[in-house]
């Protein structure tokens, strides 16, 4: 049925996306989920780019907020999928776009100086209180518990990195704008999302694959087939 890249934001990982890949999984998609965190948008785009190579078809791209500067740079997608993320064009980053909202950046704080020195220094990680409202306010409790116990910590700069390359120039795009959202101010995603050829808007928060996941898996299957009517 074809394949898919499921790519993270930051403070993330791949468990994030854990119920969307088993779901399609279970109808025969292949689906890779590249853990981010590399130190830099450069790495994290080297990774992503070695994931979609793997892939005897162009697959779907799905990137979720920071995932989204992060597949802008990736060549031979078949399909991109911006979910509530960045798209950017030459010369920008999602810092130079605002970043995150208030509250957003009022959940950042530093790690200890034992864990920023094992980062590398200008390490951060969310509050888990906060993290509960700003990304999974309109999640069920247990599953929103779930997703702030598997949060990380973010090493600094990623968000100020620059594609080195706009995919969704030549390459089929939708993005997905998440209507609820308090971590990416819908406002703000529905002005990047007007590069892209398709909009969708959901009524959801800025984690869908957290609290609505079979929004994401019809999604992916959609483009999927959409895909396999152009091939």
């Amino acid at each position: 049925m074809g394949g898919v890249v499921l790519v993270h934001g930051l403070y993330h990982q791949a468990g994030h996306f854990g119920v969307v890949a088993a779901g399609l999984r279970r109808v025969g998609v292949e689906v890779v989920v590249p853990e981010l965190h590399r130190g830099s948008l450069r790495e994290d785009t080297r990774v992503v780019q070695e994931a979609v190579d793997g892939f005897g078809v162009a697959p779907v791209v799905v990137g979720h907020s920071y995932g989204g500067s992060v597949i802008t740079g990736v060549r031979g997608a078949g399909q991109l999928v911006y979910l509530a993320a960045f798209v950017l064009d030459a010369g920008e980053s999602a810092a130079g776009w605002g970043g995150g909202s208030a509250a957003l950046r009022e959940a950042v704080v530093a790690v200890g100086e034992e864990g920023a020195t094992k980062r590398g220094g200008g390490a951060t990680r969310l509050r888990p209180e906060s993290a509960a409202g700003v990304l999974y306010g309109d999640c069920p409790a247990p599953l929103a518990r779930r997703a702030v116990g598997l949060l990380r910590e973010q090493g600094p700069g990623c968000g100020r990195g620059v594609p080195e390359r706009q995919g969704w120039r030549t390459t089929p795009s939708t993005y997905v704008v998440c209507a609820r959202d308090r971590a990416i101010d819908p406002g703000v995603q529905r002005r990047m999302a007007a590069r892209c050829g398709e909009v969708r808007e959901w009524p959801t928060g800025h984690s869908p694959f957290v609290g609505r996941p079979e929004l994401v898996v019809g999604l992916v299957r959609e483009v999927l087939a959409g895909l396999g009517e152009r091939g």
